[in-house]
C-alpha cells in the first residue's frame, strides 16, 4: 500500500504580465490545488510535459489574451496535445478585454478553449470565481477519480452489471469507486458481508454491503419503491419519465400546488442526462453537463414537494373510466392519479449484432456512457451516430482516447448535428468523421478488441482494432406499456392535439395541444409525435403541459 499523499492537481496560470495579481487571486484555491505561474507558452508546455511524465493531474489552464511567444490559439492547441483533459480559460486584462474579445470569440465557438473572462478588478469578484469553480467542478466530475465516493462497488473487475450500476450512479450525481475484493479496502468492506460473496456488491457508508444483480436493486436501496406510497392516497399528477420534459412538468406541477410523483425507469435526466456537455441550452454560456442540469431540476422539483421513484419501469397504464382515476402499474407498486403525463422519451436502437451485444458493458456502450470515458485512455474509439448526442460524446471521449472516429451512414453531419458541434469536431485533431460506413461485426477476449466496418459505397469490409464502441444509433419511443386507447403512429410515437386523427376528435374539436386521445393523459418530450428532439423544446413542453393539467382537473 502506498502511503504517499497524492499530488494536488495543478492550476497553471500563464501570465507574462499579471502573474503576481492572478496568483494572489487564485490563492483561495491553494488548499486543494497546486497553483503554478508561468510567463510563456514554452514554459507552460515544459511544465505540462513534466506533469504528464510524473502523473500529476492538471485541472485548469488560465492564460492572458496576449502571449510573448505565439498566439493564444496555437498555445491552447499545443497544451491540449500534452494534457487534453485540462479545462482552458482566457482571462483578459480589462485594458485588453474589448480589444481581444472579437478575434478570440471564434475560438470559443469552435472549442479551442472553454471560457473568456475579464480579470478581477478588485477583491471578491464572485462572478469570476463562479466561472472558475464551474470549470473545476466539471473537470472534477468527468476526469478526476472521486476524492469521496458516494458508493463503492466491490467486484473482481468491470462487467455488464457493474458498468451499468456505475453509469447509473454517475448520472445520478453520485460518484462511485470500483474496489477489488482482494484489496485492503475490499477486504475491510467484505468483513461486514454475511455469507459467501456474490459479486457485484454494493456498499454505502452506514449500511451493510449487499449483493445486487441490477440497476433496479441499487435504485431500491437508495430511493425505495413506489409501494412506499400510501395505497389509499391519490396524487393529482403522475409523470412517467424524468428527462427534461418530465422534470419540467414536475417543477411546474408541484410549484403550482399539484401533488406530483415521478417514476423513472433509469437515471434522472433520461438521454439528456448522459450528455457530457450541453453548450446550447439557454442560460448556461459555459455549457452544463446533462447530469448537472438533471440533478438541479430534480432538486428544484423536490423543493416544491415532488416525489421521485427511480429504477422502476412502468408495466401498464390503465386509463380511468369517466370521472375515475388512472392507474400506473409498476413492479414496485401501483400509483393512482387524477392526471398522467407521459414523458418516457426514447431509447437508443440496438445494433442487432449478437457478438457486440454480448460485450455491452465491456467496451461496447449504448449512449455516451460518461463513466466509461476514463477507461478509454490511450484507446482508439468509434462513436456510431450523427446526432448531437454523438457529437457531444465524441468531444468528451477525445479528452481521453488516442483517436475518436464518428461513423455515420450519411455523407456528412450537416443534416443531423448542430453547427456548433460540427465546427468543434472539425477543429479537434483527435476526432475524424467516417461517412458512408457501418459496423457489421466485432469481438474480443472478454472485452471489445476489434470491429468489422463496411464501406457503403464500395461494400468492402475491413477489420479494425478498437478499445471502445459507443452506439448512438437513433431512437425508438418507450411506450409499449400504454393502453391501446392512447393513439400512436406506426413507429410508436404518441399523438397529441391536432395530430390526432380527426376521426377520434370528440364533438369535432381536437384535444388540448399536448393531450392524448384519453382525457387526462398528456404526452411531452421525445415520446410525442412531432416533437423537436431538443432539450430546450422538451423542457418547454413539460412546463406548458401543467396549465392543461390544471384545466382538466378543474373540469372533473
Amino acid at each position: 500500500m502506498n502511503d504517499q499523499a497524492p499530488r494536488l492537481p495543478l492550476i497553471i496560470l500563464c501570465m507574462p504580465e499579471h502573474g503576481d495579481a492572478m496568483a494572489d487571486e487564485f490563492g483561495r484555491y491553494a488548499r486543494d490545488y497546486d497553483i503554478r505561474t508561468t510567463g510563456s507558452t514554452s514554459e507552460t508546455s515544459a511544465l505540462l510535459h513534466a506533469a504528464r511524465t510524473d502523473g500529476t493531474p492538471v485541472a485548469l489552464l488560465v492564460t492572458e489574451s496576449q502571449l510573448p511567444d505565439g498566439h493564444v490559439f496555437a498555445a491552447f492547441g499545443e497544451w491540449r496535445a500534452i494534457i487534453p483533459t485540462a479545462r482552458r480559460l482566457v482571462a483578459a486584462h480589462w485594458e485588453r478585454f474589448m480589444v481581444d474579445a472579437e478575434p478570440l470569440r471564434a475560438g470559443l465557438a469552435t472549442g479551442k478553449y472553454d471560457a473568456y473572462l475579464l480579470m478581477p478588478r478588485g477583491v471578491r469578484d464572485e462572478e469570476f470565481h463562479t466561472a472558475i469553480t464551474e470549470l473545476l467542478s466539471d473537470w472534477g466530475s468527468t476526469v478526476a477519480a472521486p476524492e469521496v465516493a458516494s458508493a463503492e462497488i466491490i467486484a473482481p473487475g468491470p462487467d455488464v452489471v457493474t458498468t451499468a450500476i456505475r453509469d447509473f450512479l454517475d448520472r445520478m450525481g453520485m460518484p462511485s469507486r470500483l474496489v477489488h475484493p482482494d484489496s485492503v479496502d475490499g477486504r475491510a468492506i467484505l468483513e461486514g458481508y454475511d455469507g459467501p460473496p456474490a459479486y457485484p456488491i454494493f456498499y454505502r457508508i452506514g449500511r451493510p454491503p449487499i449483493s445486487v444483480t441490477s440497476v433496479r436493486d441499487v435504485a431500491i436501496l437508495i430511493y425505495g419503491t413506489p409501494a412506499d406510497i400510501d395505497v389509499d392516497s391519490v396524487v393529482d399528477l403522475a409523470i412517467v419519465g424524468a428527462g427534461p420534459a418530465g422534470l419540467a412538468a414536475a417543477v411546474y406541477g408541484s410549484s403550482e400546488g399539484l401533488s406530483t410523483i415521478v417514476v423513472e425507469a433509469e437515471a434522472i435526466g433520461g438521454q439528456a442526462g448522459t450528455s457530457s456537455m450541453i453548450r446550447n441550452y439557454l442560460g448556461f454560456p459555459r455549457g452544463i453537463s446533462g447530469m448537472r442540469l438533471a440533478q438541479r431540476a430534480r432538486n428544484q422539483a423536490i423543493r416544491f414537494g415532488t416525489r421521485f421513484f427511480t429504477g422502476w419501469e412502468v408495466n401498464a397504464l390503465e386509463p380511468a373510466e369517466p370521472g375515475g382515476l388512472h392507474v400506473i402499474r409498476t413492479g414496485g407498486g401501483d400509483i393512482r392519479a387524477r392526471a398522467v403525463v407521459i414523458a418516457s422519451g426514447v431509447a437508443y436502437r440496438r445494433i442487432g449484432i449478437d457478438a457486440l451485444e454480448d460485450l455491452v458493458g465491456s467496451g461496447v456502450h449504448y449512449g455516451a456512457a460518461v463513466s466509461a470515458a476514463r477507461e478509454m485512455e490511450g484507446q482508439d474509439v468509434i462513436v456510431v451516430g450523427g446526432g448531437n448526442s454523438a457529437g457531444q460524446a465524441a468531444i468528451h471521449l477525445a479528452r481521453f482516447a488516442r483517436s475518436v472516429t464518428i461513423m455515420i451512414r450519411r455523407p456528412d453531419l450537416a443534416g443531423t448535428m448542430s453547427d456548433y458541434l460540427i465546427r468543434e469536431i472539425a477543429y479537434n485533431g483527435v476526432i475524424r468523421v467516417r461517412p458512408c460506413a457501418v459496423v457489421t461485426d466485432g469481438g474480443g477476449e472478454g472485452r471489445l478488441q476489434w470491429v468489422t466496418v463496411r464501406d457503403l459505397e464500395t461494400e468492402v469490409e475491413t477489420r479494425t482494432e478498437v478499445g471502445g464502441l459507443f452506439l448512438l444509433l437513433g431512437a425508438d419511443p418507450q411506450c409499449d406499456w400504454l393502453a391501446e386507447t392512447v393513439c400512436r403512429d406506426e413507429n410508436g410515437y404518441v399523438f397529441t392535439g391536432r395530430d390526432i386523427p380527426r376521426s377520434l376528435w370528440v364533438g369535432g374539436s381536437p384535444p388540448a395541444n399536448l393531450e392524448t386521445t384519453v382525457p387526462g393523459i398528456f404526452a411531452v418530450g421525445d415520446v410525442r409525435f412531432g416533437s423537436m428532439k431538443r432539450v430546450a423544446a422538451a423542457s418547454g413542453e413539460g412546463s406548458s403541459v401543467v396549465p392543461l393539467v390544471h384545466a382538466y382537473l378543474s373540469g372533473i
